[in-house]
């Protein structure tokens, strides 16, 4: 039996494909959202985007706080995201351990799956380079 990366059961899609799929979605689904017009809800994307530009902190900084928050929330979009990101931005695998390690420790053992999620991700985005 296979399980793809986030533990359902079936047929595990080709690595970029997942990824694609993911990215697709999001993108899709945010633009839907800011459709809707709420301000509020704009508001709200627009402070996320400018959190993690260039600031007293490198965005690579920001994008590795972003993974351990997401693995600490337990929010496994996120993780994939900030993964994502944090490859995009220069992370090496050593740099990713101790961020897990630091998610962990804050986090506790109800993280673990969300690690587990979160190192299969890593796997495929470095499969892709």
């Amino acid at each position: 039996m296979w399980f793809d990366a986030c533990g359902f059961k079936g047929r595990v899609a080709p690595v970029s494909e997942r990824l694609k799929q993911f990215r697709e979605f999001r993108e899709k689904m945010n633009a839907r959202i800011h459709e809707s017009g709420n301000l509020e809800i704009k508001r709200f994307f627009a402070l996320d985007a400018r959190a993690y530009e260039d600031g007293a902190l490198p965005v690579k900084t920001k994008e590795l706080m972003g993974l351990v928050a997401s693995l600490v929330l337990r929010c496994d979009d996120c993780v994939t995201y900030h993964v994502v990101r944090c490859r995009e931005e220069g992370v090496t695998r050593e740099e990713f351990l101790e961020a897990f390690n630091v998610a962990l420790v804050v986090g506790g053992s109800i993280t673990i799956p969300h690690l587990r999620r979160a190192v299969a991700s890593l796997d495929e985005v470095e499969a892709l380079a």
